[in-house]
């Protein structure tokens, strides 16, 4: 039985590089490949984006299908329902796109993880991927910036603020934008916009874990200068 039938290409061939054994040459189709971009120059050298040795470093957000309102509330957290997830994987320096059909295939590559990097996973993605399989998400190594960042401010500071005053630069929509780009059936705009997050956050990973500090942005005054060890 072919366990990825109906996986994107991406999904496919991500799914197969952790899963599954070695196939000949040009076997598989040549999946998309969003490759580094240029934001080496935040960090001098190649030092700090090193393919990790064993298993796999991976950074992880998702977008879903309907708001909070729409759900009545927090406490329905997990019939939100995934829209788009991507995953950016060190060890391949690639990203890589799930579907809503692929969600349980990405709980597995979670798992597998030496660690999950992300921005509020413990208080929202996590959750939000128990729809879909009732597993301890919570337990499996997990760098959550913005927990980490909130045990420090003692308040919870959004990713745009983080990555506006440390990287210079910010998000291109919101969450409220991929709801309706959901109710379009613009799959590939989620995508897109679920990837530029994915990858701030990794660039805010990367620098933290080079310069040991990132800023927060606050309505006035000069940002807030916060220590970090990850």
């Amino acid at each position: 039985m072919d366990t990825t039938r109906g996986m994107t290409i991406s999904g496919r061939i991500f799914y197969c590089m952790v899963h599954c054994p070695p196939r000949a040459e040009g076997d598989v189709a040549q999946g998309r490949k969003d490759k580094w971009d240029g934001q080496l120059s935040l960090f001098g050298d190649d030092s700090a984006r090193q393919a990790p040795t064993g298993r796999d470093i991976v950074v992880f957000d998702l977008e879903t299908q309907r708001s909070f309102k729409d759900v009545g509330g927090r406490t329905a957290m997990r019939q939100l329902g995934m829209s788009v997830g991507v995953v950016y994987s060190f060890q391949d320096d690639s990203f890589h796109a799930f579907l809503e059909p692929e969600a349980d295939r990405l709980v597995d590559l979670l798992r597998a993880a030496e660690l999950v990097v992300g921005f509020n996973l413990l208080g929202f993605d996590y959750e939000v991927l128990k729809g879909y399989r009732d597993v301890p998400l919570e337990t499996l190594p997990t760098l959550d910036i913005m927990f980490y960042l909130q045990e420090k401010l003692g308040f919870r500071p959004k990713l745009d603020s983080v990555v506006q005053a440390t990287l210079g630069v910010g998000k291109s929509a919101d969450g409220l934008q991929a709801l309706m780009w959901w109710k379009e059936g613009r799959l590939d705009l989620i995508e897109q916009y679920c990837t530029e997050d994915v990858r701030l956050t990794r660039d805010l990973y990367l620098f933290g874990k080079r310069n040991r500090h990132v800023l927060v942005s606050r309505f006035s005054g000069s940002p807030l200068k916060v220590e970090v060890d990850w």
